[in-house]
């Protein structure tokens, strides 16, 4: 089974008469030569182990804490369990649920890279919070993988998910596509739905810089992976609506893969720009790395 592009996709689908989820998994099952069984077994791990860091943060008495971040994602917890937040409860737990996960990454917890540790909060936040807010079982949040799996693999093919090549645009941007496409067939969207819920997360996120302070991935990682996972659902929302990106999802791709090549070096996980190279992003890369020995 070939699959080049998203336009593969739909056209597999169709012939088929399969899901995207459907489709990712006889292409893993073609490319491994393991069973299905042992495919939806081996993401039902994966699975597990999402939930896990995306709730540690928030359960846990343990302090998950990096050298910069820690204990932010308790305080989403805190308030849209105290108040009426202003982006309303699925989003506020999403957020929350990412903000989790990057803190337990940068504890040097375990965690799923999806597709990148620098990202590995968005799926998990878009995932868990559709989980409790409608219900949605395990097989349906597995299936929710593959489906996103079908979108990490064409950007992966045509462009780039690592920061260091193609900037966070090509990290949380990516995630932020794969989780749009997950929502939307979760909801019982159409693999044309997915796509279009792709093609409009990753364009919202194009250009965006990989410049993380002291080199960690940390800050602003970790807001960029709340705002990916907002994106992803504001995305799949619209797609679910009828509504279409103009651009289409390959076309945004390239696009994405352009900017990319086009990204001076400085804003490409080097540390040597953006907010890293502020003021305060110095401060803290000395305070963190030149600290005087006692």
């Amino acid at each position: 089974m070939k699959i080049r592009n998203g336009a593969d996709l739909l056209a597999l689908c169709d012939e088929e008469n399969l899901s995207l989820h459907q489709l990712m998994l006889l292409y893993e099952s073609d490319k491994t030569g393991k069973t299905p069984e042992e495919i939806k077994g081996t993401m039902a791990v994966n699975l597990q182990v999402m939930r896990r860091s995306a709730y540690q943060g928030l359960e846990e008495d343990a302090a998950f804490a990096g050298k910069i971040i820690g204990g932010q994602g308790k305080k989403m917890r805190q308030r849209y369990e105290t108040v009426q937040p202003v982006c309303g409860a699925t989003m506020a737990r999403a957020v929350s649920f990412a903000l989790s996960v990057t803190e337990v990454n940068a504890s040097m917890g375990r965690i799923v890279a999806a597709p990148t540790a620098g990202s590995c909060g968005v799926l998990p936040g878009v995932l868990f919070s559709l989980a409790e807010s409608h219900q949605i079982g395990d097989e349906q949040l597995v299936e929710g993988l593959f489906t996103a799996g079908t979108i990490g693999l064409v950007i992966a093919k045509n462009a780039s998910l690592s920061g260091a090549e193609g900037g966070c645009q090509a990290e949380v941007g990516s995630a932020s596509a794969m989780g749009a496409g997950a929502a939307v067939e979760i909801m019982g969207g159409s693999p044309a739905q997915a796509l279009h819920a792709g093609a409009i997360a990753l364009k919202n996120l194009l250009g965006l810089v990989c410049d993380p302070i002291a080199g960690l991935v940390e800050a602003p990682c970790s807001k960029r992976n709340a705002v990916g996972t907002a994106n992803a659902l504001v995305a799949a929302e619209m797609a679910l609506a009828g509504i279409e990106s103009i651009i289409p999802f390959d076309e945004v791709v390239e696009a994405m893969h352009q900017v990319g090549r086009a990204m001076p070096c400085a804003l490409r996980e080097t540390a040597e720009g953006g907010l890293a190279a502020t003021p305060t992003g110095q401060r803290l890369k000395l305070e963190i790395f030149h600290k005087p020995m006692n």
